[in-house]
């Protein structure tokens, strides 16, 4: 039985002082006072990161394979992410199934890590559509949706814009066990409204490729900000979004439905400066990421720096950034009894941060991971 000890624990709910934790095949088995030296800093639940497209120098959907995954996984544990979904950006049928494939070996080989898969696109608003590639934005077709309906994919998200498709869609993916996010969309509020009807349940990257919040026409914003019962995933790396921004979304929004994405592109991880997207290239300037056209193409933050933001930037409490990048996630896609806690019972996903905010240490199901 492996142990753990620490000067500082936080739970998810709740702080504790110099603990030890019991590990069991990959669970929590017991936490109680510790009786000898400790390590230095505080233990939280891993993060969990719903949204992303590549890490460690290889892009999912350019890089569709096992090893891909793997070096995802590791590189994004270097910054505190113990689960991740794996996000398939638009394009072709053939990239889908091929992801869902490899998806599927990795549920089946239980690889540390690997949560599912998102799928962003393609059925999205071309006015909206950020960097994805016009030429393979298209409606939902009975293709896709063989995709959809596996039953083999762990947890499967999907994000759309709710104009290319009709709430009597979105209810037959929640019924497949699809949660749906909106996003990539220009549409109206009373859309978004009839979507959330038949059972959206969240929205990528908030403010972000979506229509605006204004007085006569609230848009996707102002629907996603009114609406109590759904989950917001936002991109704190102060270019996506303004501080101000995020302040106003956690204040219009329950304690609860404000989550931390990355929407990560490969170079996380990496000292990569560019690389190829479809038919182009991203380039890289500092922590900004753009395409040919000067357009956001997603990012390079990592997990851990979006705490440290959450607490620096928009004057957040500690156990508050944290439950966003864990806690939240986890209740988002309904496994917070596995993870996003550390509990008696739970998966040991751990992180270790010192003082700064800096991940010293990674668990993944109990086992050291860098």
């Amino acid at each position: 039985m492996q142990q753990i000890s620490v000067a500082r624990l936080f739970d998810g709910q709740h702080w504790q002082h110099n603990v030890t934790l019991s590990i069991d095949s990959g669970r929590i088995h017991s936490i109680r006072p510790a009786d000898g030296p400790v390590l230095e800093g505080t233990l939280v639940p891993g993060f969990i990161d719903v949204q992303v497209n590549g890490g460690g120098g290889a892009l999912f959907n350019t890089s569709t394979n096992a090893e891909a995954l793997r070096t995802m996984v590791k590189a994004h544990a270097q910054f505190g992410s113990t689960a991740l979904l794996p996000t398939v950006i638009t394009d072709s049928v053939a990239v889908m199934q091929q992801a869902a494939d490899v998806i599927a070996q990795a549920i089946a080989d239980k690889e540390p890590g690997v949560l599912g898969v998102h799928f962003e696109g393609p059925h999205l608003s071309v006015p909206k559509k950020g960097v994805h590639p016009q030429n393979y934005i298209r409606p939902l077709s009975e293709a896709e949706l063989a995709i959809y309906r596996r039953t083999d994919l762990g947890i499967k998200l999907i994000t759309v814009a709710p104009e290319t498709i009709s709430p009597q869609q979105i209810k037959d993916l929640v019924d497949a066990d699809v949660i749906v996010c909106l996003g990539h969309s220009n549409t109206d509020a009373a859309t978004v409204q009839a979507a959330l009807a038949a059972g959206a349940t969240g929205f990528t990257h908030l403010y972000n490729a979506m229509s605006p919040l204004t007085s006569r026409e609230p848009g996707v914003v102002g629907a996603a900000l009114a609406d109590a019962d759904s989950w917001c995933g936002v991109i704190l790396d102060g270019l996506h979004v303004h501080p101000l921004a995020v302040k106003v979304a956690l204040a219009a929004k329950p304690k609860g439905k404000m989550l931390i994405v990355t929407d990560a592109m490969s170079p996380v991880g990496t000292s990569q400066t560019e690389f190829d997207f479809f038919d182009g290239k991203v380039i890289r300037d500092g922590n900004k990421l753009t395409n040919l056209n000067g357009n956001l193409a997603g990012s390079v933050l990592d997990m851990a720096s979006a705490v440290s933001y959450a607490v620096n930037e928009l004057g957040l409490e500690l156990s508050e950034a944290v439950r966003m990048a864990s806690l939240y996630p986890a209740e988002f896609l309904g496994i917070s009894k596995e993870r996003g806690q550390i509990r008696i019972g739970s998966m040991a996903d751990l992180a270790l941060l010192n003082n700064k905010g800096v991940v010293q240490q990674c668990w993944l199901e109990g086992r050291p991971y860098i």
